[in-house]
């Protein structure tokens, strides 16, 4: 089988999590091609996300390695999907590839968290603020590439709508509902599109109002894309150089519990809803 012409994310992590239960079972890549009845190359391969793995491989991969959870094994069987590409791949020529790779975490999570301090939630955003947040951009942006990455939003929004909306949590600090963006006008619509969105029964909106005493976090807009087990999570920092994606346990184990402390500090949702309008209003 000829080697995947480029490497998303989730063909990384699931080749990844392949090599770490080869080696919780103490096997070389090796002994564990000769296992499989291949060469040596071909663990590597599946391991580096080269090449497209099957379910069936999958979990005679685990098998192999002694794995008992099969609800592990499921999720990572589930992982697999040969060389099907989602409507990010469209994408490829005109934007960097975490954003591509953010779209597909995005699509295949179970459940979304979100913690943002200045901006708005990028899912939740309008075209109109995401336009003028861009704009911003050091080194700036030139317009087609603005476009290209408002676009890209926009077709990132879908995981809250189609087929089974994903369940999603915004954990919003009042600055990034009082940063004006493009302007009162703009603002304004951004808020009450805020008060439509928190309609839809599998979106929560909350707020940590100025004035809660300490704050759990550095500032940094986190997202935790929930997987089919937690060993699947993925925790996303968005960083000034771009998207950063971490996977180790003491990661996620950490930004886990900062999400849950910045939710106990906000307001309880209907006092947040509130708060919102309140600000719309004095627009």
């Amino acid at each position: 089988m000829p080697p995947n012409p480029t490497v998303t994310l989730r063909q990384q992590r699931l080749g990844a999590e392949l090599r770490k239960l080869r080696e919780r079972a103490g096997l070389t890549s090796t002994a564990a091609a000769a296992l499989l009845g291949g060469p040596q190359a071909r663990i590597s391969n599946i391991e580096a996300g080269r090449y497209a793995v099957s379910a069936d491989r999958v979990r005679t991969l685990a098998r192999n390695y002694s794995c008992a959870d099969d609800e592990y094994v499921d999720a990572l069987a589930a992982m697999t999907g040969g060389r099907k590409h989602g409507w990010w791949t469209e994408y490829h020529d005109t934007l960097p590839s975490d954003l591509l790779d953010l779209a597909e975490l995005e699509h295949h999570a179970t459940a979304l968290r979100v913690a943002v301090t200045i901006h708005m939630p990028g899912l939740l955003q309008t075209t109109e603020h995401a336009r003028a947040m861009m704009r911003e951009a050091v080194p700036p942006l030139r317009p087609y590439e603005i476009e290209h990455r408002v676009s890209h939003r926009v077709k990132r929004q879908a995981v809250l709508f189609e087929g089974t909306p994903t369940p999603y949590t915004a954990i919003v600090h009042e600055a990034a509902l009082r940063m004006g963006f493009g302007g009162p006008d703009i603002t304004r619509a951004q808020l009450i599109h805020l008060l439509e969105m928190s309609d839809q029964p599998t979106i929560t909106i909350l707020v940590i109002p100025f004035g809660e005493a300490g704050f759990p976090a550095s500032g940094q807009p986190i997202t935790c894309a929930v997987g089919l087990v937690p060993q699947l999570d993925t925790v996303i920092l968005d960083t000034d150089h771009g998207c950063e994606y971490l996977d180790a346990e003491a990661q996620l184990n950490r930004y886990r519990s900062v999400l849950d402390r910045m939710e106990s500090r906000a307001l309880p949702e209907p006092k947040s809803l509130d708060l919102i309008q309140r600000i719309a209003q004095d627009l």
